[in-house]
């Protein structure tokens, strides 16, 4: 999808103008891969869909994830004060209107799907899609998780925080292009179990970056190191973290290879790339 950065900032051109809203546009307009509305667009493309039904759906989306980081990065969680080579929310503007910022982008999201004109019944279906993914039995419950360090001693456990707190957001886009571009619910399924394992790898890829790549080159904070949380290379060493990483990543493109009437290749390919990131 062409314009993907115009298409982000003008999602909330219709909101009232106020220091809320320009919190919001700091984050949501502070660039990044972007990964989330490309996954969604990458999955419509595959099924011969116009892609520019999902527009509506990757502004949700991406509006959660930025909501999600906003809040990460507060004093009561992660407590970072650098984001995409930023400041973060709460350093920038102040923190009531950063916990304001992630709360107006979460409503929000919801707001532009309902500009969507799809068929109802998909368009209900991503809404359930989302909120699943997003909430207290998604997202929500890998934060939680996170959060309670003290439970966190193998990489079982690990790799449960990862499968929610990451993968969740990462399924959501590849099953809602699944349900835009009209398959069933068995095919949509798919989708998640592809997503978790894109998830698991991209956050396991986070945790070697965090030893390896410098706050510049992350464009965040390296809070992990920092802060001696527990992650994937200090429980399981870089050499086998990266092994698993390279397992996940190429099991996830084998299925996607195995979708029937599903053009893989553009997609396959953006995998690939997010493999291949500060590698």
């Amino acid at each position: 999808m062409e314009n993907i950065e115009a298409i982000i900032s003008a999602s909330l051109n219709e909101v009232h103008e106020s220091r809320v809203r320009d919190s919001m546009l700091y984050s949501l307009t502070a660039g990044g891969k972007r990964i989330r509305p490309l996954l969604l667009f990458e999955v419509l493309k595959g099924y011969g869909k116009d892609e520019s039904i999902g527009i509506p759906f990757a502004r949700a989306i991406e509006m959660i994830h930025t909501y999600s980081l906003i809040h990460d990065d507060l004093p009561a969680m992660d407590n970072d004060d650098l984001r995409r080579g930023r400041p973060t929310n709460h350093i920038q503007f102040d923190e009531a209107t950063a916990i304001l910022a992630g709360d107006g982008l979460l409503t929000e999201a919801f707001h532009q799907i309902s500009e969507s004109r799809e068929p109802a019944d998909r368009v209900l279906r991503c809404v359930g899609i989302l909120s699943e993914m997003a909430g207290p039995s998604g997202m929500i419950y890998g934060q939680c998780l996170d959060i309670n360090e003290s439970d966190q001693d193998t990489f079982e456990e690990i790799r449960r925080v990862h499968l929610y707190k990451t993968g969740c957001l990462l399924s959501a886009p590849l099953m809602m292009g699944a349900v835009l571009s009209g398959q069933g619910e068995e095919i949509v399924n798919a989708w998640h179990e592809v997503g978790n394992r894109i998830g698991l790898a991209f956050q396991i890829q986070d945790d070697i970056l965090d030893v390896t790549a410098t706050a510049e080159e992350l464009g965040k904070s390296n809070s992990d190191s920092r802060n001696h949380k527990v992650t994937s290379v200090s429980l399981l060493g870089e050499e086998k973290a990266r092994a698993m990483m390279k397992e996940l990543y190429d099991e996830s493109c084998i299925r996607i290879a195995g979708f029937r009437g599903f053009e893989a290749s553009s997609l396959i390919s953006m995998i690939r790339g997010i493999e291949a990131r500060f590698r």
